[in-house]
Formats: C-alpha cells, sequence, structure tokens
C-alpha cells in the first residue's frame, strides 16, 4: 500500500499528500488504500443524520469561515439608545446567516467543508436541501480535500465562482470499524491518497 501511495502521488515528491489514519480494530489485511482522501467523520450537530451520505460526482464547496448564528453577535458590539431596537438586530442577525447559507447553496456545491463550526442552524439547513456539510475539518485534512479535488478553500461566501469549487467521482460516509470516515474517491487530481491502517491495537498501526 504504501508503494501504491507513493505511486498515486505521481513525481510530485510532497509526502505531505499521503495522510495515514489509524482505526484500531480489525486486523492489518484490513487496511486499505484510499486513492484520494479519507478522514474520521467531523463533530456532528442535529440534523446530521438527515444529510445524503453518498453522492457521484458532487460540486464539493471549501470554506475558512464559521457557519453559525453566534459567530455573528460575537463579532459585533451594537450600543442601542432605544430597546425597541433590539428586535431589528437580532432579525439582522439571522438574516446574515441565512444570506450565507443561501449563498452556499446557490453555488451548486452538494458537499460543503469548512475549517470552522458549521452550527445547528446550518446544518439543518443544507440537510432541507439534500447537501452534505462538515465543519470543524482539520487545516490538513482540508488542504489534502482541495488539492484532491481542485477545489480552492474560501473565506467569504460572497461571488463564489464555479471554478473555486472542487469534485470527485464519489464522496461518501462510510462505516470503517466503530468509526465513520469521509471519503473523496476519483479526484481528478490524481495526486493524493490516503492509507486507512486497522489493527487489534496502536501498536498494529504504528509498524
Amino acid at each position: 500500500m504504501v508503494v501504491d501511495a507513493v505511486i498515486a502521488i505521481g513525481n510530485d515528491d510532497r509526502l505531505n499528500m499521503i495522510g495515514i489514519k489509524k482505526v484500531p480494530g480489525g486486523t492489518m489485511r484490513d487496511s486499505f488504500l484510499v486513492n484520494g482522501v479519507a478522514f474520521q467523520k467531523t463533530f456532528s450537530y442535529a440534523g446530521f443524520e438527515q444529510q445524503p451520505k453518498k453522492f457521484v460526482n458532487p460540486k464539493m464547496l471549501l470554506l475558512n469561515i464559521e457557519l453559525e448564528l453566534k459567530s455573528e453577535k460575537e463579532n459585533a458590539e451594537i450600543r442601542l439608545s432605544d430597546p425597541s431596537q433590539y428586535q431589528s438586530i437580532v432579525d439582522a442577525e439571522w438574516n446574515i446567516i441565512y444570506d450565507k447559507l443561501d449563498k452556499c447553496v446557490q453555488s451548486g456545491a452538494k458537499v460543503v467543508l469548512s475549517r470552522l463550526a458549521i452550527g445547528d442552524l446550518a446544518t439543518q439547513y443544507f440537510a432541507d436541501r439534500d447537501i452534505f456539510c462538515a465543519g470543524r475539518v482539520s487545516e490538513e485534512d482540508l488542504q489534502r480535500v482541495a488539492a484532491a479535488t481542485g477545489g480552492t478553500v474560501q473565506t467569504t461566501v460572497n461571488n463564489i465562482i464555479d471554478e473555486v469549487l472542487g469534485t470527485c467521482e464519489i464522496f461518501e460516509e462510510k462505516q470503517v470499524g466503530n468509526e465513520r470516515f469521509n471519503i473523496f474517491s476519483g479526484c481528478p487530481s490524481g495526486r493524493t491518497a490516503t492509507i486507512v491502517l486497522r489493527g487489534g491495537a496502536d501498536q498494529d498501526g504504528n509498524r
């Protein structure tokens, strides 16, 4: 598998394009190679179970922003001279987050990943529109997904063009031992690989 992984990244000498994930349980024979990217399912909010777990040729949006209502509250200081203005401020906060989510949907992406949190409101919003999302994806995994799928990590949801979206032949969430994994295979760049190591103990995965 190691040889196949190195061959998979071609002439690219960036070994960080090879991911190694350890999943206790099973035997070493249960280990496998993904010609693409795989990482453990991140923390998820209510509504996640309603999201689709498999797509064929999906477009994917890669973000480095929070999609949480609280982020709007924490990033601003507002002084009110009239208590009646409070409701208008609350409404504005909701409008801001819904505008962000709507722009994600309008991009055409079926998979939305972010290095920062994607909260319960956003998770349910995406689920209702048959979109998969995952927040708090590690920097390393997000960059590998970008390299593999041809996507570009965005710091805003404004003016998203098709060229910044990634894609792969198959995206699926799959059970591996006691863990759930997000797996991106058939990636157009063909310059990434992930080795998923199985074993009855941590020592097995360190060999």
